[in-house]
C-alpha cells in the first residue's frame, strides 16, 4: 500500500482539529499532552517506571480515542477488544483516567486483604485504555520481564450472551504499547463496508464534522483517511500467492468478508486455498455459526459443503429465511433439532425448514404437538411485549415494528 507522509505544518493541523498520529495510527479527540508532573505524579502510583512509549504517548496526548478492531485469544474464544478510549482526566466516559487508576487501587487493596497480605500501595498494572466497564488495556508497571507488556482485560457475560465470554479474561496484546498500537487494524475497508456498522464509522463522522463545521481541509482529511486506511487487513495478496493458509488471523478476516458479503464464490477459493475453518471465528461462535446468524446462507451452504464443522446448536442461531436445503445439510452435520429451531424458523418465515426440524424432533422422540405449542405461545408472547414497546417508543428493535408484526403473523399461521 502506498506510504503516506505528512509535513509538520500538516502534523500541526490535524492537531488543531485533534487528531494526532502516534505509532502508525490516529487518535481523534485527541486532548492537548498530558503535563510533565502529571506524568510523574501516576508515576509516583506505579510499582515500576512507566514504560518509555507510554510516557512518550502522553507527551502527545494525555487521552483521546480510537476506532480499529482488535482481535485477541481469550478462554478458548476469539473476542473482539473494545479500545475505543485512551482514558484521560476529566473525560465524561465511564470513568476518567484517574477514576480507573483509583478503581484499580481499590481492587488490589481488597484483593491483598483477602489473601491476607499488606497491599504495598503501589500499582503492577496501570489501566489506560478500552470501553467503559467491559474491556480495559494495561500496561504492566511493576519490573522484571513483563515489563511495559500491554495486556488486555474483558468482563464476562451472562450465560445468555451465547457464544460471548462467561467469565472475566486477561490476553497479551504485545510486549510493548508500539506493539500493541501495530496489532489494531481494521477488518474491512471503511470506505466500502460490507454492513451498516463497522470500525472507522466514528472516525470518519469526526472528520466529517470538522470539516463542514470547523473548516477541515478536504484535501488533508482524503490524506489522513488514506493513511488512516493503512490499517486495512490484506488478504488478498495472501490468498493470490498463496500463503493465505499459514496466517490464520489474516485468514480470519477474509472469512469475515466472505460471511459479510455472503460470497460463497470467495468461501470455496478459501477452502481450495487450504484455510481452515476449525475453531472459533467470532467469540465462541464457528464460522457456519456466525453465517447463520448474520442471514448469509448462501456462504453458511459453502462452508457446509467444504466441511467446516457444524456446532451442535446451529439451527438455534437462525434469524431469517434459512432454506430447506441448508436446513438438511445442517442436521446431517451434526445440527440438533430443537422445538426453538422450529419456533425460530416459523416465525421468520422458512415452514419448509421448520418442518423439516419438526420431523428430525419426532424422530428424536419428542412429544411435538405440546412441546411447539409450548415454545410457540412463549415466542409469541415476547413478540408481542417488544412490538407494543416499539409501537410506544420505550424500546428500540433490529426488526423494527413491520419486522416484530411480520414475525407474529408468521407464528400465528404456521400448522405443523
Amino acid at each position: 500500500m502506498n506510504d503516506v507522509q505528512f509535513s509538520l505544518e500538516e502534523l500541526a493541523t490535524l492537531r488543531e482539529h485533534g487528531v494526532v498520529l502516534f505509532a502508525d495510527r490516529v487518535i481523534f479527540e485527541a486532548q492537548p499532552p498530558m503535563p510533565a508532573q502529571r506524568i510523574a505524579a501516576i508515576e509516583a502510583l506505579c510499582a515500576g517506571p512507566l514504560p518509555e512509549a507510554l510516557a512518550a504517548l502522553w507527551r502527545q496526548t494525555a487521552g483521546g480515542r480510537l476506532d480499529y478492531d482488535l482481535s485477541l485469544p481469550m478462554s478458548g474464544n476469539v473476542e473482539s477488544i473494545s479500545w475505543s478510549e485512551l482514558f484521560w482526566d476529566g473525560s465524561d466516559g465511564y470513568r476518567d483516567l484517574q477514576g480507573w487508576i483509583e478503581h484499580e487501587q481499590e481492587l488490589a487493596e481488597e484483593a491483598a486483604k483477602e489473601e491476607g497480605r499488606a497491599w504495598g500501595g503501589k500499582l503492577t498494572h496501570l489501566p489506560f485504555g478500552g470501553f467503559e466497564y467491559l474491556d480495559r488495556v494495561y500496561a504492566v508497571v511493576e519490573p522484571g520481564p513483563e515489563h511495559g507488556r500491554i495486556v488486555a482485560w474483558k468482563h464476562g457475560l451472562p450465560p445468555a450472551w451465547t457464544h460471548a465470554l462467561h467469565e472475566d479474561s486477561v490476553s497479551t496484546i504485545a510486549p510493548d504499547l508500539r506493539g500493541a498500537f501495530a496489532a489494531l487494524h481494521l477488518d474491512e475497508d471503511p470506505l466500502a463496508p460490507t454492513g451498516d456498522y463497522f470500525s472507522g464509522q466514528a472516525l470518519l463522522q469526526y472528520l466529517d464534522d470538522r470539516h463542514q463545521d470547523h473548516g477541515l481541509d478536504l484535501d488533508l482529511m482524503d490524506k489522513l483517511v488514506a493513511f488512516y486506511c493503512r490499517a486495512v487487513v490484506d488478504w488478498r495478496t495472501p490468498l493470490a500467492d498463496g500463503t493465505l493458509r499459514r496466517l490464520p488471523a489474516i485468514a480470519r478476516a477474509a472469512l469475515h468478508h466472505a460471511i459479510g458479503t455472503d460470497d460463497a464464490d470467495l468461501v470455496a477459493q478459501l477452502a481450495a486455498a487450504g484455510v481452515s475453518f476449525d475453531g472459533p471465528q467470532q467469540g465462541s461462535a464457528l464460522a457456519t455459526d456466525v453465517a447463520i446468524g448474520q442471514g448469509a446462507f448462501a456462504a453458511a451452504m459453502a462452508l457446509v459443503r467444504a466441511g467446516a464443522p457444524v456446532a451442535r446448536d446451529a439451527l438455534g442461531n437462525v434469524d431469517g429465511q434459512i432454506s430447506p436445503e441448508l436446513t438438511s445439510a445442517l442436521l446431517a452435520n451434526g445440527a440438533e433439532p430443537s422445538v426453538a429451531a422450529i419456533v425460530k424458523c416459523a416465525a421468520c418465515g422458512a415452514p419448509a425448514s421448520a418442518h423439516l426440524i419438526a420431523d428430525a424432533c419426532a424422530e428424536a422422540g419428542i412429544d411435538m404437538p405440546p412441546a411447539f405449542v409450548i415454545e410457540r405461545d412463549a415466542t409469541l408472547a415476547e413478540l408481542e411485549a417488544t412490538l407494543l414497546e416499539v409501537r410506544e417508543g420505550t424500546h428500540g428493535h433490529y426488526l423494527g415494528a413491520e419486522g416484530l408484526a411480520e414475525r407474529i403473523e408468521h407464528l400465528q399461521t404456521f400448522r405443523l
